[in-house]
Formats: C-alpha cells, sequence, structure tokens
C-alpha cells in the first residue's frame, strides 16, 4: 500500500509531528464533507448559491419565495400586499427536504412594503422574518423590525469588477458606520462615503474593516449580535447606498472587508433565528450546547449540512451582492473550542489537539475560507483567534485552515498589561521586541497597537491610559503638562514600532490613530439613551492648535514610510542593538534603521549602534514639533558610521543623539 505523503503543516513545525494523526484526521474530514456537500461534481463556490434559491426573489412571471422550516406544520406570508391576514392563497406549499414555497403575481409586491411569515408548528405559531431576507427595516415608535421587499427600479451598478486589493502591505482602517460622525446620531452610508473615507485615503490606509454590517437587532451590540444575516443594516441606509460606499473606495483604491459574524446568533425569536420553525435546534446546537456560556447567544451547529449551506451561502452573498473583498471572522477562538477557549490556558501544542477541539467548527471554517478563495482568489480572510491554534493562516492544501491572516491578539493585551503594571522605567525593551516578532514563520498576522475592543466602556484606550484625565485640559499645543507630552510621544513610539515590525497587515480602530479622547458608550438606559460617546469628533484632529493633530499627521507620515518599501511587510528584520539598561533599541528592514529609546529620564549623546557601514539619514522622527514633539533631533544632518575599534563585528559605529522617550527612523543613503 502506497504510503499517504505527510502534509505540509506538519513538516514545516517538527513539534506538530506527535499531533500528524489528527491534523491529517481534520483535514481528511474536511475533503470527506467538501464531497458529500458537492457530490464531487462543483465547487463548493457553486454549492454556496442559497441566496438564489431561498428567500423572495422575482421571477419574469411575478414573485418566489422559499424557506428552509422542516418542523413547520404551516407558513403563510402575511404583509402590507394583504393586510396581513393569514388566508389559503398566502400559504407556502412543502415540496421536500423541509422547504416551503408559494408563488405570487406579479403585481402583488411593490418597491419597500412589509412583511413577515407566520409559521405554525405542533404546539405553537408565531410571526417570524425569513431567514434568508435581504432587508429588514425597525419601526421608529414601536421599535419592531419587519421584512421589507426591495426591488428598486434602478438596481445600483458597479462601475469597479474586479478590484484587486493591495496586501503588500495591508493596512486596515477598522470602522463603524454608524459612530462615524461628529454629530451626536447614527451616521449614514452616504455619511461615511463622503466624509470618513476621504480621510481614511489620505491617511494612507488601503483597507477598511467595517463593523455591524449584518443586521442586529441592538445597535449597542456593536453588531455581534446578529438576527438577519443576508440583510445590511437598514439603520445607516439602503443597499445601494453601501453598494455606492465599497465602489467609491475601490475606485479609491481601497479593499473592504467586512466583519462577518458566524461564530453566534442574537436569541431573539420574533426577529431572529432563535425559534424559528417552533424547534431549538433547527440552526443550532441543542441541549447544553445551545447557548454561549458567556455570550447569551446561540451557538451554530456545523455538522448540518443545512447550516452550512446557509452559512457558506451567506460568505458567497456578500462578494457577490456587495462586492465585499473578504472578511474578518469574528470569535473564531469560540468557534475552535467546545469550550470556546473560556478558562484556558493554551500553553502547549497539546492543548489544541485534546478532544476539546469541535472538528465540525474546523470544518466550515476550512470549507469557507476554500470557497471564498473560490470566488475571488484575491479576497482577504482574517481570523479573530486568540489562542494560537497552528495552521490557523496556513493553506488548506497544506493541511492549515486557511485564513490570510490571523489577528495578532497577544500584541494589544501586551500594550495594556505593560502600561497597567509596569512602570515605564522598567520597561524591557527586548521583551517588547520579542511580544511583536513572536510569531509563527509559516502564517501572516494582523498586527495592532488597539482596536474597537479597547476603547470600550470598562476598557481604556492607550492614550486615555497613559495621560487619563489630563487629556480634558491639557491637550492644546503649549499647555501639555509632562504627563501629556510623555503620553504623546509614546503613543506615537507604541504605534510606531508595532506597525514596522508586521509581517502581514496593520490595523488601527476609527480615531485612535490620533488618540480620540474618551470611550465608546452605545445609546443604553445606563447613560440616558445618549450617543455622546458613540461617535468621533473629527474636529479635534483637524485643529492645528491640538495634540491630536500632530498624531493625525504622525500616523499619516508613518503609513508613508511603509508604503515607501516594496512588499514592506514581506522584508526581513533584523535587531541590531538592544540595551537593556539604556532602554535603548533598534532593528533593521532593507535599507531603513528603526531607533528607539524608551528611557523616560535620559537622552543620550553620540550613542552608538553597530549598523551597516555608510551614511544614514533620518527619514521619520516621532519628536518633530509637526507631530507635537520638541523638535531636539537635527534631521537634516547626515550620520557616518565609524569603524569599530576591533574590527571583529563586521559592523561600524553609528554615533547618534537619541532624545529621551522618542524614535526615529535613519535610511541608508546610496
Amino acid at each position: 500500500m502506497k504510503k499517504k505523503s505527510v502534509l505540509p503543516l506538519i513538516k514545516s513545525d517538527s513539534y506538530l509531528e506527535p499531533f500528524a494523526d489528527a491534523i491529517q484526521g481534520r483535514h481528511d474530514y474536511f475533503l470527506s464533507v467538501e464531497k458529500q456537500l458537492t457530490g464531487g461534481k462543483k465547487t463548493l463556490a457553486e454549492f454556496a448559491t442559497g441566496y438564489l434559491y431561498f428567500g423572495l426573489h422575482r421571477t419574469p412571471d411575478g414573485w418566489i419565495f422559499r424557506e428552509w422550516a422542516p418542523n413547520a406544520t404551516a407558513i403563510y406570508i402575511i404583509g402590507d400586499f394583504n393586510n396581513w391576514e393569514r388566508k389559503p392563497e398566502y400559504q407556502l406549499q412543502p415540496i421536500g427536504e423541509g422547504v416551503w414555497e408559494i408563488e405570487l403575481e406579479k403585481d402583488l409586491l411593490h418597491h419597500e412594503e412589509l412583511y413577515k411569515l407566520w409559521i405554525e408548528w405542533d404546539g405553537g405559531a408565531g410571526e417570524r422574518i425569513p431567514a434568508w431576507v435581504r432587508r429588514v427595516v425597525q419601526d421608529d415608535d414601536t421599535k419592531i423590525f419587519t421584512a421589507q421587499v426591495w426591488d428598486p427600479e434602478v438596481p445600483y451598478k458597479f462601475q469597479i469588477e474586479n478590484f484587486v486589493p493591495n496586501t503588500k502591505p495591508l493596512l486596515i482602517y477598522e470602522c463603524h458606520i454608524g459612530m462615524s460622525s461628529s454629530e451626536e446620531k447614527v451616521s449614514t452610508y452616504e455619511e461615511f462615503r463622503t466624509t470618513v473615507l476621504p480621510r481614511i485615503v489620505a491617511a494612507g490606509y488601503n483597507c477598511i474593516q467595517i463593523m455591524a454590517i449584518q443586521e442586529h437587532p441592538y445597535y449597542g451590540s456593536f453588531g455581534y449580535h446578529v438576527s438577519s444575516f443576508f440583510a445590511a443594516s437598514s439603520r445607516f441606509g439602503t443597499p445601494e447606498e453601501l453598494k455606492r460606499l465599497i465602489d467609491q473606495a475601490h475606485e479609491m483604491g481601497v479593499a473592504v472587508i467586512m466583519d462577518i459574524v458566524h461564530s453566534h446568533a442574537v436569541k431573539n425569536e420574533i426577529e431572529g433565528l432563535g425559534l424559528f420553525d417552533g424547534t431549538p435546534y433547527q440552526y443550532f446546537h441543542g441541549g447544553d450546547r445551545r447557548e454561549h456560556p458567556a455570550w447569551d447567544s446561540l451557538c451554530f451547529d456545523y455538522g448540518k449540512p443545512a447550516v452550512l449551506h446557509f452559512l457558506l451561502s451567506n460568505c458567497k452573498f456578500w462578494m457577490d451582492e456587495y462586492k465585499f473583498d473578504g472578511f474578518r471572522f469574528d470569535g473564531v477562538t469560540s468557534m475552535l473550542y467546545r469550550s470556546h477557549g473560556l478558562g484556558e490556558s493554551f500553553g502547549s501544542y497539546a492543548d489544541y489537539y485534546n478532544l476539546n477541539q469541535d472538528g465540525d467548527a474546523i470544518c466550515y471554517l476550512t470549507l469557507a475560507n476554500k470557497m471564498i478563495k473560490q470566488v475571488n482568489p484575491n479576497a482577504i480572510t482574517v481570523a479573530e483567534e486568540v489562542s494560537g491554534m497552528p495552521g490557523l493562516a496556513s493553506k488548506v492544501e497544506d493541511g492549515g485552515i486557511g485564513f490570510t491572516y490571523r489577528m495578532a491578539m497577544g500584541i494589544p493585551d501586551f500594550w495594556i498589561k505593560y502600561i497597567k503594571e509596569v512602570k515605564l522605567e522598567d520597561w524591557k525593551v527586548g521583551h517588547i521586541y520579542w511580544e511583536l516578532t513572536n510569531r509563527r514563520a509559516d502564517e501572516k498576522t494582523v498586527s495592532y497597537a488597539e482596536s474597537h475592543d479597547q476603547a470600550l466602556v470598562g476598557d481604556k484606550t492607550i492614550i486615555f491610559r497613559l495621560i487619563d484625565a489630563d487629556m480634558y485640559w491639557h491637550m492644546k499645543r503649549g499647555d501639555e503638562t509632562l504627563l501629556v507630552s510623555r503620553g504623546v510621544a509614546l503613543h506615537k513610539m507604541i504605534r510606531l514600532i508595532t506597525s514596522t515590525t508586521i509581517n502581514g497587515a496593520y490595523l488601527n480602530f476609527m480615531g485612535n490613530e490620533f488618540g480620540h479622547p474618551e470611550w465608546i458608550d452605545f445609546p443604553r438606559e445606563g447613560n440616558g439613551w445618549s450617543y455622546k460617546y458613540a461617535r468621533r469628533q473629527w474636529d479635534l484632529v483637524d485643529n492645528e492648535d491640538y495634540l491630536y493633530h500632530g498624531l493625525g499627521q504622525f500616523d499619516k507620515a508613518m503609513l508613508e514610510l511603509i508604503h515607501s518599501v516594496k512588499n514592506f511587510n514581506e522584508t526581513p528584520i533584523y535587531q541590531i542593538w538592544d540595551k537593556e539598561g539604556d532602554q535603548v533599541l533598534a532593528y533593521q528592514r532593507e535599507d531603513l534603521l528603526f531607533v528607539f529609546n524608551f528611557n523616560i529620564h535620559q537622552s543620550f549623546t553620540d550613542y552608538g549602534i553597530l549598523a551597516d557601514a555608510g551614511s544614514y539619514k533620518v527619514i521619520l522622527n516621532t519628536d518633530n514639533p509637526r507631530f507635537g514633539g520638541n523638535g531636539f533631533v537635527d534631521e537634516e544632518v547626515v550620520h557616518f558610521t565609524q569603524a569599530a575599534d576591533d574590527g571583529t563585528y563586521g559592523k561600524e559605529w553609528l554615533k547618534l543623539y537619541i532624545p529621551s522617550c522618542s524614535a526615529f527612523v535613519l535610511k541608508k543613503q546610496k
């Protein structure tokens, strides 16, 4: 018998060899499920077309509606068109395998009319919003959600059909449409397109990651308790307006990825899938696996072919209908483990292969990644995953799960812990560098200092942790306190070292680049339903009298530096200096030399760093007055290396003046 070849994932890491059977078994299971779904005669992309079959569709002769509800005994479509009455002529008919169908006359339904389903089952009945619905609206007075016929006379026509993202490197601007306005309100797709998108482009980001697109009943959930998976949230505008936003982003060279939530679903029954056909387990696990113990939500059963069809079709729908360039998958850790990762330490490789894993969820994620790349070979997929499971961002054919990137979630956790628990005098520059570069060589990561998670009520942004209450009184140029000056300096240094040690992508959350003050708090009963903290104060970064402006300018200059090096994220990175007592660190990428002095008390004159022989010039400096710095570094000086005394290093001494609490980037001159 021919011996089965070892998967490349296992070959790439000798520590995985003891778990080769588990990894091979996982891969074989994926292949078997793929064959089961496709029959071995079509692709996953051809399989994932449920959105073209289920839901409401116009036909040449009228309308057709289909729904999957295997436990239902009767289903009626009700709405404005029939005075919301359950009549025999509006009753769906079963056509097999739990699918129900009805054909309606051409002139019966009209654009923007409201409708729902009335579903009956043994022992109960209730109104439901269709599972595959593409448009859901909320009544301003009653707050009730209802499905809406969406059939505009002139559908949106995309100007850019086949956009190819710039991923070398990918610079992601994480954003939320609703809170993107300076005004205390829910902002819109149109307002974002005309006012915020140009800011993102001007700042140098080449990708936006949009949160809260899938419809969700509670605005304050940040979009993570989804009810209608195929409906773009109507609180921000119309489908055409979202399409126009994405199209314009593409015209401006910016990719658009969606924060997709397939890790769980809202528990709501009328507007969600919680008890859709009268059973608690139609889409979800039954028994004690049904509810997520920490999120007050429901957990999908990824072992059911119908659920796989629903979720895979959902991925393809957003790419097909809206031209999204990919997805950031939320809550991947929760999906990978039966324990949802709660209380797990993940201290050794054995923790990834100890029967705590959810094989069906791992299979789904692998299927999704393969299918997404079939639809668009240039698509981007990002896993929000904290456990560090090997192979998550390795190719499917190599035995991996297939994500393009994994979130480097340990980096923001590290910065929070360091700022909170370690005195600035005790910061170890070698430790910082190790934390930022400690990653699997075969997987690309998304590095970030902070995301939306660190800005929510109950947490603090980096700038708030560094400056705290002084932000309210001393952020005006010339009026800064020592705490403010130091905090602003460290804010730039933290971002510079995080963004320039990437091996894949870099991410920033909307407003954090300029040190947006205060937290994020959505309207709720506890704050009097206020929008004061669910917005972005763009006037702060626009006002040159404030240090926020300098932080914004620095972020822009930092990204310009990254853009200036072809395939920056793929260039080798070498640590060339680490002096713990001085708190001075230096590393090199191509002809760029990055120098950091985290010492808050001491500046250094004629500080020697061993570097490649030649001349160097400062091209970016955190201490530049333009960025709110002191201007202690003369950026016009050309620095020449000097031969080392013993000549044994193969390097030469580069003598520099390095101000306290500052960093700069030198470029080797040709």
